[in-house]
């Protein structure tokens, strides 16, 4: 443990350090984020905030761990080879949302099938590869899922990393309640003895609070799909690396609102014939539109994020 931590405090020194150059960068390129129109209107002043924030926190993490935590520990190739996929489709889709650029970033549809596909490929390394297939139930025990652990994995990944793609959206939203999810998983590894993926975890949670410096409101960089895509997809392959991916939907319990609060606007809307449950959805928006301010908004689901991790953590020790 005590080495995990010291790693993850290298990991925020560098990309504290890193993250003011990377800005400044970003600035020179012109790589500014045009805001829809579709969001609320108090968004519309953040046109132009330098994105591909992902850039400095994965760029930290991989320079990291390649320094701290591959030698004999390659199983932790399956989440550094996760981020990195994410990361590519990331930059990709980032480039069609800049300011001024006439081409839109990767179709919903494009996206998500990058997104499946990689999904396919961790459930296949974890079922072939790590021989992870089974499931933890807090006071149950552990249980062998067999051939079904391949189809339950794919869902695990691609629901955790559209989930978290869509908290992305608010100054500091993502990044802290990823670091939280990211400490809730790295305890529950040392608990299991897996020192190394502890330490994966907590670089991941060094790096984006060095990002999250530059990141709350108001926001000097935004994280962008550049660093959305790449934390949900490592958060579920830590998680089935864990064998508690049960708990996800706990230790994730504000990814799991927002992505149900998009689910259920379009059902309302579909069903009532025109009708809105939220004013806006993700959540986040809504609750910015009755009145909250994106502060309170986002340091809100902050405590809602780590009031889940601590159960998640609780249910996980449970013997």
């Amino acid at each position: 443990m005590t080495y995990a931590l010291l790693v993850g405090v290298i990991s925020f020194v560098v990309a504290l350090l890193a993250g003011r150059p990377l800005v400044r960068w970003l600035i020179a390129r012109k790589l500014g984020k045009a805001i829809s129109e579709l969001g609320p209107s108090t968004h519309q002043t953040k046109s132009g905030t330098p994105t591909m924030g992902g850039l400095l926190i994965f760029g930290t993490v991989a320079l990291v761990t390649a320094f701290t935590n591959l030698t004999e520990h390659w199983s932790i190739l399956l989440p550094w080879s996760v981020v990195v996929a994410m990361l590519a489709v990331g930059v990709v889709d980032d480039f069609g949302t800049l300011v001024g650029q006439r081409r839109a970033g990767l179709s919903w549809r494009l996206k998500l099938v990058l997104i499946a596909i990689l999904s396919m490929v961790v459930a296949l390394v974890c079922y072939y590869g790590l021989q992870a297939r089974s499931v933890n139930v807090p006071w149950a025990g552990k249980f062998d899922l067999g051939l079904l652990y391949i189809g339950i994995a794919f869902i695990v990944v691609f629901a955790t990393t559209t989930s978290v793609a869509i908290t992305d959206g608010a100054d500091g939203l993502l990044g802290g309640t990823a670091a939280v999810a990211f400490t809730a998983y790295g305890i529950i590894a040392v608990a299991q003895e897996q020192a190394f993926l502890a330490t994966f975890c907590l670089t991941v949670v060094g790096a984006l609070l060095g990002f999250l410096w530059f990141n709350v409101h108001p926001a000097s960089v935004f994280m962008g799909d550049t660093g959305a895509l790449p934390l949900g997809a490592a958060l579920a392959t830590v998680a089935l690396m864990t064998g508690h991916w049960l708990l996800l939907p706990v230790i994730g319990v504000v990814f799991v609102a927002e992505a149900a609060s998009d689910v259920i606007q379009i059902a309302y809307f579909q069903t009532t014939g025109g009708r809105r449950l939220f004013r806006m959805t993700p959540l986040h928006h809504h609750f910015e539109l009755i009145g909250w301010s994106e502060p309170q908004v986002v340091t809100r689901l902050w405590l809602v994020g780590i009031a889940g991790g601590m159960v998640g953590i609780a249910l996980a020790l449970a013997v």
